[in-house]
């Protein structure tokens, strides 16, 4: 279910010295506003959870995801390369674990590991907060790799649509309109990082168990039909 081969290339599409500085810019953001609040306001819990709960969880990481995640494959099925990769003896499902492999990679070193950085200046992890938000980063960036890949396989404007799930649908009905939470994989994240904070400074209207539920479902599902997709782009092209 894994190739080093595929793995390999798919890095090297992903981490390219454009993409690379795209991918760092949040990240660096981030950090740097987290020492500026720091500086301003001192460590304060509550800032903390605000800022990582805004900008890292509800912006940055679904951002990285897009990225991450329709670039994995949507560059290759957009300039026609994707037939080498193809006609290589590999069985499609491979193909997509192994960019999924890379996609969530990418996304939890770019996404979870500034997380936590920020969560220690910000305020040195106090009531868990730093920790909390970077499992939530971590659980998230597998399911947002999935569902971004998924989008890169069956659509050229897979940025598109997932800059506008990622800007819109999660920043902005996520936060305002209480039945679209419960379809965010941002809330589900958050149920996840309510356990291991406890408290109130991180909530999220999911239970943990749905939560859970919703996000090995929509990361197997995604996963599956992209293969399924691969597997059909194929047959086209062979006809």
């Amino acid at each position: 279910m894994y190739d080093p081969t595929v793995a390999r290339l798919t890095y090297r599409a992903l981490l390219g010295r454009r993409r690379a500085l795209i991918l760092g810019a949040l990240p660096l953001l981030l950090i740097a506003i987290s020492v500026v609040v720091r500086g301003l306001a001192g460590a304060d819990d509550q800032t903390a959870a605000d800022l990582l709960g805004g900008l890292a969880l509800a912006t940055m990481v679904p951002i990285i995801g897009v990225i991450a995640g329709t670039g994995a494959i949507g560059p290759e099925i957009d300039d026609g390369s994707v037939v080498y990769l193809l006609s290589k003896p590999l069985k499609r499902p491979t193909i997509i674990f192994t960019k999924l492999i890379v996609a969530v990679a990418v996304t939890m070193v770019f996404s979870a590991l500034p997380t936590l950085i920020a969560g220690f200046i910000l305020n040195g992890n106090g009531q868990q907060i730093a920790v909390a938000y970077t499992v939530a980063a971590l659980v998230s960036s597998i399911a947002y790799a999935a569902v971004f890949l998924l989008l890169g396989t069956v659509s050229r404007h897979a940025v598109v649509f997932g800059l506008v799930y990622a800007l819109v649908w999660e920043a902005l009905f996520g936060s305002l309109v209480p039945g679209a939470r419960t379809l965010s994989v941002q809330q589900w994240s958050l149920a996840v990082a309510h356990k291991v904070a406890g408290g109130d400074l991180v909530t999220s209207d999911v239970g943990l168990t749905t939560a859970t539920v919703l996000l090995v479902a929509v990361t197997v599902l995604a996963t599956w039909y992209a293969g399924q997709k691969l597997r059909t782009l194929t047959l086209a092209g062979e006809e």
